[in-house]
């Protein structure tokens, strides 16, 4: 993972730190390259660039969560549509994902500060 990924709360696939994804199982690299549509060896450079950190047991290679793929297309996205090298497109992600994590935060904030001044009739 980049020093962002680290300075923003230590963030996973997807944003996520449980490191399960949303459907809880661990596929292995292969199974997610071809989930999202992208050869193996790409994969495996997007792994080491940081975009996706894989959950290893003894002795294993490492098993991703299935919505990695959802990260995967992203950043392929990114670097095809706005013509940023691979490194630009991971670093991309880690801030629109660190994004998304501080609206999150802002909404809950916005949420609880509304029902403390909300007058009691």
């Amino acid at each position: 993972m980049s020093a962002l990924g680290a300075r923003a709360g230590a963030l996973t696939v997807a944003g996520r730190r449980d490191g399960a994804g949303a459907s809880g199982r661990l596929v292995e690299l292969e199974v997610l390259a071809r989930e999202a549509g992208l050869h193996p060896e790409l994969v495996r450079r997007l792994v080491a660039l940081g975009l996706l950190d894989g959950a290893r047991g003894p002795g294993s290679a490492p098993r991703f969560p299935r919505d990695a793929a959802a990260r995967l297309a992203r950043a392929v996205r990114l670097r095809r549509d706005l013509g940023l090298n691979y490194a630009g497109a991971v670093l991309a992600c880690e801030l629109l994902d660190r994004i998304e994590e501080l609206e999150a935060r802002l909404a809950r904030y916005e949420k609880e500060v509304s029902r403390q001044w909300t007058p009691t009739v």
